[in-house]
């Protein structure tokens, strides 16, 4: 499989109808799944970005699996081709999503413990340079970004 060049083209077809790529994940278990997330960018009407709608998940599918199949990306089996929105709780992948998301409560997993602790919880306080900033109930923490192993969004009601 052709992991960069599939990136490619998704970025093609996410940027002709004003989205981009988030994040792609190749699985394989019972089933082949090529996942491709989609985001729309932060906008002076959205600050925090726009809405990915179904009819924007249909589009980017049916171009990639056009371009996919035209160019031979994924040999072998049958595999299920999965675009969609990243969710609510989505993941925070870039320095930038620390600062886009920054006042929304967060979760953070950590290689190497920082103040003795693994995993925060708290609300995020923007990104500066390689740190990102969690506002915790007592206090705030600074984590190195490159320390980070994951991170999403909570989803407050």
């Amino acid at each position: 499989m052709k992991l960069e060049q599939i990136r490619e083209a998704a970025e093609r077809v996410a940027r002709s109808a004003g989205m981009e790529v988030l994040d792609i994940e190749w699985k394989v278990g019972k089933q082949r799944m090529l996942r491709i997330y989609l985001d729309r960018p932060p906008s002076a009407e959205a600050p925090q970005g726009g809405l990915i709608s179904h009819q924007d998940c249909e589009f980017v599918s049916q171009q990639m699996g056009v371009i996919m199949d035209a160019e031979d990306l994924v040999s072998g089996p049958p595999y299920v081709l999965e675009v969609s929105s990243p969710g609510l709780d989505r993941k925070l992948l870039k320095p930038g999503d620390y600062e886009r998301f920054q006042g929304r409560r967060a979760r953070l997993w950590l290689m190497q413990p920082v103040e003795g602790q693994n995993y925060f919880d708290g609300r995020l306080a923007g990104c500066s340079g390689s740190t990102v900033r969690i506002e915790l109930r007592e206090h705030m923490v600074e984590v190195p970004f490159a320390n980070i192993r994951k991170a999403n969004l909570v989803v407050e009601f």
